[in-house]
């Protein structure tokens, strides 16, 4: 997410953070790199002519020149005026009316509206602890029914029916009267988008619009449109009083220009991120922490947040005690914390969000670790009970009989083993802490932990063995 922006920016502005004196040359030639990465990233010209001109400003006024380290304050500038343009603060949802509390989800199709719908319901149901009832009123395409349906059953909320012959206000007032008779809390009105903006597309969602008065019209967008985001955005906000914006498939657009751009012609906030395909995969739009990755900061509370929520907690204290007995760390450890990983979006989301670790994100990334990662789960699942509990009882003959079992090659298992005794030895030292031994434990996948950038191998290569491009 951002990786080209957050690159080109760091650039940028890496000429100018240690500079001992700011002058309007130096200012100007790194605004108009900050001005170049910007557009390349897709951001609306508009956009970044208000926010280059805000930097200007403020960098060429009396606080830079009196500052300690110009460099350092002119780079505070920078993220300052990132947030103001992204919207300052975080803005959840409002639904402080009387339910039910009605949402509707407006954008063309193929924004992933349908799986915001979803996305957003598990989101209110598990975090909120809301009852939530779900419905489609694109009679345009059964299949958008059909697969709210099957979404529905999966994140576990209600959903109401319907079908292609049908009215879409009165889908939607049908829906809302079932919550009111069955105490939900919320209803989410999943609408009929269209390939390009049209009038009856805007009609019809006025209408939508008028006759469920929803506490929050959402607009949803795909982060990978660039440009286009400028001109969808400014069609819905004329046509509907949107509350707010949920960004998609961001996990996919390296640019970011979207985000920096829907804000500003919308006037209204960013309020979720898509962040994958899955029904889990929808983060709350913080402006300050996705500044921060842009910039190279890291967003640890994001990553602290996330691991209290995915990471199974009875498994992470039980493998504390152990470590505290004494007691072995062994190979059924090793497949916990793999699988930890997985749960929080892979080893590349989690350094992503980790300080000065983006580039080393993309190089996971590029060397397709994840899939390393599943194939070392596999191995130790072809294994024995009693050799996953004392790996050194493997000799050539179970060795042979493991990677068969699990199709891979004996370089791969003993990749594995290297890893694994690896890992067991910074384990053996570590000592108190519950989650953040957890944490320190994933970040010991590799090989010096405390060298080259947060545990990655000094000079920020890969572990050895695992395939490099």
């Amino acid at each position: 997410m951002f990786d080209s922006l957050s690159d080109r920016l760091s650039q940028s502005l890496r000429k100018v953070s240690g500079k001992s004196r700011l002058t309007e040359d130096n200012i100007k030639d790194t605004l108009r790199e900050v001005r170049k990465a910007l557009l390349e990233a897709d951001v609306a010209l508009p956009v970044v002519k208000t926010f280059v001109d805000q930097v200007r400003s403020r960098a060429l006024g009396q606080q830079i020149s009196k500052a300690l380290n110009p460099g350092q304050q002119f780079l505070k500038i920078v993220e300052t005026e990132l947030v103001e343009t992204m919207g300052s603060t975080s803005t959840g949802l409002d639904l402080a009316v009387k339910p039910p509390a009605v949402i509707l989800m407006a954008g063309l199709q193929g924004a992933g509206k349908t799986t915001s719908v979803a996305k957003l319901a598990r989101y209110l149901k598990d975090r909120e602890k809301k009852k939530v009832l779900v419905v489609s009123a694109d009679v345009y395409r059964p299949a958008a029914i059909q697969q709210l349906e099957t979404l529905a059953g999966e994140v576990g909320v209600d959903f109401f029916p319907s079908s292609s012959d049908q009215d879409p206000v009165a889908i939607a007032k049908g829906a809302i009267d079932q919550a009111r008779r069955q105490f939900a809390d919320v209803v989410i009105v999943d609408t009929a988008g269209r390939l390009h903006i049209d009038e009856t597309l805007m009609q019809e969602i006025k209408s939508l619009h008028s006759a469920v008065t929803p506490a929050e019209t959402l607009f949803v967008i795909d982060a990978m449109i660039g440009q286009d985001a400028v001109n969808t955005a400014k069609a819905f906000n004329d046509a509907l009083p949107l509350t707010g914006v949920v960004l998609t498939k961001v996990d996919g657009d390296a640019r970011g220009g979207a985000a920096l751009s829907v804000r500003q012609v919308t006037g209204k906030p960013i309020k979720f991120l898509g962040v994958g395909e899955k029904v889990d995969a929808l983060e709350v739009f913080h402006p300050d922490r996705i500044v921060s990755r842009i910039l190279g900061m890291g967003d640890v509370m994001s990553l602290i947040e996330e691991a209290e929520q995915k990471i199974d907690r009875s498994k992470a204290d039980r493998l504390v005690k152990k470590m505290s007995k004494g007691q072995r760390f062994d190979l059924e450890d090793l497949r916990d914390q793999l699988q930890q990983m997985q749960n929080m979006g892979g080893l590349g989301s989690m350094m992503e969000k980790m300080p000065g670790m983006g580039n080393m994100s993309q190089m996971v990334q590029q060397a397709n670790m994840g899939n390393q990662f599943k194939v070392m789960e596999t191995i130790i699942n072809s294994m024995t009970p009693a050799e996953r509990r004392n790996p050194d009882n493997l000799n050539g003959s179970r060795k042979r009989r493991i990677t068969q079992g699990s199709g891979t090659q004996i370089q791969d298992l003993n990749r594995l083993l290297k890893q694994y005794k690896q890992m067991a030895k910074m384990m053996k030292k570590m000592k108190g802490g519950g989650m953040q031994k957890m944490m320190r434990g994933m970040g010991g996948m590799f090989p010096g932990g405390g060298g080259g950038a947060g545990g990655m191998p000094p000079g920020g290569g890969l572990p050895p063995g695992f395939p490099r491009k």
